[in-house]
């Protein structure tokens, strides 16, 4: 398997996720994700396994360059490689970026997502809040959840 930085021709594929893992949610557009892939503040990371796309994750570096925070914006993961492990590669790199910065991670996860919340407190987030239909057209409610800095820690 191979680990990258995600490019324009990548943003197919992540859709194609999103409406497959996704799919009661307003899963995102091609568009979305070339607007996030253009953004100089947001890291798209994927994972392929023989040059298919198999898992992908983006975070946004929030802030001023001595004082930034991050914001998880999705992460996905292919069904048939589900429990292989994915998450944890992409959430190693995401959460050396944000200690290498000491700044806070911020995300939103799904109140029923047991296996992501589970993933999610293991790397030290806390539930800070829920929001009330976060989710749309399904109307799930989703829990914030912070990582606190480093050097909060």
């Amino acid at each position: 398997m191979e680990l990258r930085e995600l490019e324009p021709v990548d943003a197919i594929r992540c859709a194609e996720l999103e409406e497959l893992l996704f799919d009661g949610d307003n899963p995102w557009p091609v568009e979305r994700f070339l607007d996030g892939f253009a953004a100089p503040y947001v890291l798209y990371l994927g994972i392929f396994e023989k040059d298919e796309l198999v898992a992908y994750a983006g975070l946004a570096r929030l802030g001023p360059v001595d004082d930034s925070e991050f914001e998880i914006h999705t992460i996905g993961v292919a069904p048939e490689y589900h429990r292989r492990g994915l998450s944890r590669v992409l959430m190693d790199q995401f959460m050396e970026l944000a200690d290498s910065a000491d700044g806070p991670v911020f995300l939103e996860v799904r109140t029923d997502n047991v296996p992501a919340i589970s993933l999610y407190k293991a790397y030290g987030f806390i539930q800070q809040g829920v929001r009330r239909n976060y989710y749309q057209p399904s109307g799930a409610d989703a829990y914030t959840m912070m990582r606190p800095a480093r050097s909060e820690k």
